[in-house]
């Protein structure tokens, strides 16, 4: 008997000023992040499922994976029109697991596995720095030439890192354990999001920001 198929899930919706469905897309899975830039481009980072396939997505007979770059760029209206070059392309390497993004204006700052460079996407061009100082990070923010690179694998879950972007290295500058107001401890299920200067962190109910400013 013949087996039902289906096309994949429009998964991505935009809306009109009047709230109305402007329109659908389908942009993969497996997504990790998703932020909006200045021009209203809309930047997707993906995990592993979603570059290397899943539910059928990069099988040998099926299309590959809408994620399959790690770093994908869409239109507007949701039609992707930037992908991250192949590790062929650039030193940085291919993204496995998009682990950190953050959207300033248009410029779009990533850090991902496996040897989690810090790279800058402006204008279509793909700028790197080699990162031997914190890897398992989870959300970065920038200023200028610092950055600050929250996260880590197992106890390291809370570090924050402070860098600053040298020729084509990472140089840190300083270390510390990142606590809540009251002195306890993040939680390591807290969210954690890097927009331009500042970490933003939700925990449960709560939200707080730390600008690289107030470390430095």
């Amino acid at each position: 008997m013949p087996v039902a198929t289906r096309s994949p899930d429009r998964n991505a919706i935009f809306y009109d000023t009047d709230g109305q469905v402007a329109g659908e897309a389908t942009v993969g899975d497996g997504i990790e992040h998703v932020a909006v830039a200045r021009s209203g481009h809309i930047w997707i980072g993906y995990f592993d499922e979603g570059v290397y396939g899943n539910y059928g997505w990069g099988d040998a007979e099926t299309a590959p994976s809408v994620g399959a770059a790690g770093l994908v760029r869409f239109s507007p209206d949701l039609e992707p029109d930037w992908r991250f070059p192949s590790h062929v392309d650039q030193p940085w390497g291919a993204i496995s697991d998009c682990y950190a993004l953050n959207v300033v204006g248009d410029t779009v700052w990533a850090c991902y596995y496996t040897d989690f460079p810090v790279v800058r996407v402006e204008a279509g061009t793909v700028t790197g720095w080699h990162n031997t100082i914190a890897h398992g990070i989870r959300a970065l923010a920038v200023r200028d030439a610092t950055v600050a690179l929250f996260g880590g694998y197992g106890p390291d879950h809370d570090r924050l890192v402070v860098a600053t972007l040298g020729q084509n290295r990472l140089h840190q500058a300083a270390e510390y354990r990142l606590v809540l107001p009251d002195g306890s401890p993040v939680p390591p299920d807290a969210q954690v999001v890097g927009r331009g200067p500042d970490l933003h962190l939700i925990v449960g109910l709560d939200r707080y920001r730390l600008g690289i400013d107030n470390v430095l």
